[in-house]
């Protein structure tokens, strides 16, 4: 027996054990995958370094800087700023904090109007002003909603196709706290990938566990307060259970969860082109109805993206009911467009549909939810116990260490009864 199962090799799951090994208690982590970081993993396709979906990791996120030291992540940032196009045209608009030059910059662009750049200033710096805490206790509401006494010119040109990018969907029916919360990170922090790929984060979290916490290959059949079976019949049990899978795998193992939340999907196109005169990497948007959501050439941050010395370029579409809204043709079209980049020897490396990438966070949404079940007996940590994002994960696996703790540290008393979850 151990003392505490993990159902879930993800970044909660792994997050969850770090924090339970660093406080000296042992920990057996069951994966069902080839690989430890759930919906984080890369892949290597000819050479380049591909992630499911374009994912990016902010140096702001608290949990992050908790769970792993960013030095051992080799993290290579990406521009501050974005570039937008709209109608046609392409403008750009750096961070007003990225350079000395950067608030002149900013002014001058053309992204949006003088009444646009006032009313973003005035929104960035109330996120700013205002302490997490604060944020999280105002009233939730979608965020279309919050943004209505926004310039609408601000919203729909520049706010939707950069948040949408984020929350997966433009209907801004997301968290208003939420979308505050994110702002605040883009403002504080970097985006940045590690030179090795996204699944270097949970690579570094699974360093820390001693050899053997990890099985991988390990699908969990069922779960109760003190066992875990296998999909082949094989049982472990421990005196603690946490249930770490994703948000539409966990309530099937523990049916209190009730019903699965929505799931919000993305397909990521990966091309490679001959570089050309003015690449960079800054992150383009697009206001003009594409279906392409965002579009970077990930290899002029990172370098190691790319082997052979072409230009890596991620390119990323919504789903509609499940479905990429656009195809590979018309998204290498458009990230041509708007890389200001010719497209005539562009290669497609590789095509990610994630139709579960993150799960919904439609307001009003409880950024926080039990981290402990006692009709069924078992803890449960998830980025859909907390918030849709990397933070959220790695947030939720320690707060469920620290109430498992808690737990295992508390006077002897009879496990809690529980029904069957096959």
């Amino acid at each position: 027996m151990v003392p505490v199962l993990v159902a879930g090799g993800g970044l909660a799951g792994l997050a969850c054990a770090t924090r339970l090994h660093r406080e000296g208690v042992a920990v057996l982590v069951l994966e069902a995958g080839d690989v430890v970081g759930g919906r984080v993993r890369s892949d290597v396709v000819d050479g380049f370094t591909v992630d499911r979906g374009f994912q990016v990791l902010n140096t702001a996120y608290p949990a992050l800087q908790r769970a792993v030291r960013l030095r051992d992540l080799d993290l290579r940032p990406l521009p501050s700023g974005i570039r937008v196009r709209r109608a046609g045209r392409l403008h750009d608009l750096p961070h007003p904090a990225s350079s000395p030059t950067a608030p002149l910059r900013a002014m001058a662009s053309s992204a949006t109007g003088l009444r646009g750049k006032a009313a973003l200033a005035r929104y960035a710096g109330s996120v700013l002003a205002t302490r997490p805490r604060r944020l999280k206790e105002r009233p939730d509401v979608p965020a279309g909603e919050a943004w209505a006494t926004l310039p609408s010119g601000l919203v729909r040109d520049l706010l939707v196709p950069f948040l949408s990018g984020v929350v997966l969907e433009d209907d801004m029916t997301t968290s208003r706290v939420f979308t505050d919360l994110m702002m605040r990170m883009f403002a504080t922090g970097r985006s940045a990938v590690p030179a090795a790929g996204m699944q270097a984060l949970p690579h570094a979290l699974a360093r820390q566990l001693p050899s053997g916490s990890v099985r991988l290959g390990s699908p969990v059949a069922e779960v109760r307060p003190d066992r875990v079976t296998l999909a082949d019949g094989t049982a472990f049990e421990a005196r603690a259970v946490v249930v770490a899978t994703d948000p539409w795998t966990a309530p099937a193992l523990v049916p209190a969860l009730g019903t699965a939340p929505a799931p919000r999907g993305v397909t990521t196109y990966w091309f490679a082109a001959r570089p050309w005169r003015g690449l960079d990497g800054t992150l383009a948007v697009d206001a003009d109805g594409s279906g392409v959501t965002n579009s970077v050439v990930l290899s002029a941050s990172a370098p190691s993206y790319s082997t052979d010395g072409r230009a890596l370029v991620a390119t990323s579409v919504l789903h509609t009911d499940g479905r990429a809204r656009t195809d590979a043709d018309t998204a290498r079209r458009t990230a041509a467009a708007l890389h200001r980049a010719p497209d005539d020897d562009w290669e497609l490396v590789a095509a990610h549909d994630v139709p579960f990438a993150l799960p919904a966070m439609t307001a009003p949404h409880p950024l926080r939810r039990p981290a402990y079940l006692p009709g069924a007996g078992v803890w449960v940590a998830g980025d859909h116990r907390d918030t849709s994002s990397i933070q959220g994960a790695l947030a939720s696996g320690d707060r469920v260490a620290r109430s498992v703790l808690r737990h295992l540290s508390a006077p002897s008393r009879p496990v809690a009864p529980h029904r069957s979850t096959r």
